[in-house]
């Protein structure tokens, strides 16, 4: 049996303390889901996953091949085809990651009343129907990556806090598909061949988001109707060209942007303005020829990943504010590596504001 990964993901994130970067290094971690391991790895529970229940289990049944322990039922790499029968009612995680099932009927989860957890990763799902998570009625987390969907599940039940849906074909976003959910706050649906056309007028209404991310998908522009709520925002590996002067203007709550590895030449003066609380920015990897305008006007700002872009200066008050008073919080990391910039002669006050100069990272260009 693989090692299982941790279900509280989404709730360590929403609810971390403003980023702080332990190691300049750190950036060469996946962008928020560092503390995840590979969904094919299995899931463990712990008792802080489990939600408090005073009544013992009663797992006198366990559907076969499976393992079943404190409502607890693995039934991962078994080369199932199907959702299996007789699933203990008390079972509050149920882990059918690494099967070869093809499609979720309707009373597939009949009378799972309790459970919490439904782990569905790297399967070949292509159907599910609509009423299927009906029964779920205190389903937190869903995780339904690496399938064959080509579209969100209708119906999700109501009590749905995060959805993990990333590496599937799904090219729509539709505008209702998420209504009712109140309680949701993270969704991960990278991976998937999403433009920014797919994505209706209205589709995150009602959403009160804290974590999204569209990575590895089609998009050519930052999408313009997010939840404004949204603290943290991957749109990495995309092919968005240009940050315009609107496209962050909602999105005043973001303490992490991740925008790397994309097509970007051009950031518009003010653009970055919008975001006062913006703790860290990745916009490495891509065709920038200078600095970022505004970036001394971001007062909290503490880490900026710029290498691997066209560099070729870097000037004096590009990173830190003239005068005292405005930046509050200096910069634990700068990277600039892999930039045609003639490091030899950018002034050392250009770092005034910078903890110290272990925190800055140049390395030397080579085409």
């Amino acid at each position: 049996m693989k090692g299982l990964l941790p279900l509280c993901l989404c709730v360590i994130l929403c609810n971390a303390l403003p980023f702080e970067q332990k190691g300049f290094w750190d950036f060469s971690m996946d962008d928020g889901l560092n503390m995840m391991q590979d969904e094919g790895s299995g899931i463990f529970p712990t008792p802080a996953v489990v939600p408090p229940d005073h009544d013992m289990p009663s797992m006198d049944l366990c559907p076969f091949g499976c393992h079943c322990h404190l409502r607890v039922v693995q039934c991962s790499d078994l080369g199932l085809t199907s959702v299996p029968k007789n699933i203990p009612k008390d079972t509050t995680l149920l882990d059918l990651q690494n099967n070869k099932i093809t499609e979720i009927k309707k009373d597939d989860f009949k009378g799972l009343t309790k459970l919490y957890a439904l782990v569905l990763v790297n399967n070949k799902i292509s159907k599910i129907n609509e009423k299927a998570f009906e029964p779920l009625q205190n389903l937190h987390k869903l995780y339904i990556s690496k399938n064959n969907l080509e579209e969100i599940p209708r119906n999700l039940p109501n009590s749905l806090v995060e959805l993990r849906i990333h590496e599937n074909k799904i090219k729509k976003v539709p505008k209702d598909v998420f209504n009712g959910l109140k309680n949701m706050n993270c969704i991960e649906m990278g991976g998937n061949p999403l433009e920014n056309g797919g994505i209706e007028p209205g589709a995150f209404d009602g959403l009160k988001l804290n974590y999204l991310r569209i990575s590895e998908a089609k998009l050519s522009g930052i999408p313009k109707d997010l939840p404004n709520s949204l603290n943290e925002l991957h749109l990495d590996n995309n092919k968005i060209q240009a940050i315009e002067t609107e496209d962050l203007i909602r999105y005043s709550n973001l303490y992490r942007l991740g925008l790397g590895h994309n097509n970007i030449r051009v950031i518009e003066n003010g653009s970055l303005t919008f975001m006062p609380s913006l703790r860290e920015l990745h916009l490495d990897n891509n065709k920038l020829s200078k600095v970022p305008p505004g970036l001394p006007d971001l007062k909290f700002l503490q880490v900026v990943y710029l290498h691997s872009n066209n560099i070729t200066q870097v000037g004096v008050n590009d990173f830190c504010p003239i005068g005292f008073g405005v930046k509050r919080i200096n910069y634990h990391g700068i990277s600039l590596f892999n930039n045609p910039v003639p490091y030899w002669e950018v002034q050392p006050a250009t770092f005034r504001c910078v903890t110290d100069r272990l925190a800055i990272q140049f390395g030397n260009y080579r085409k």
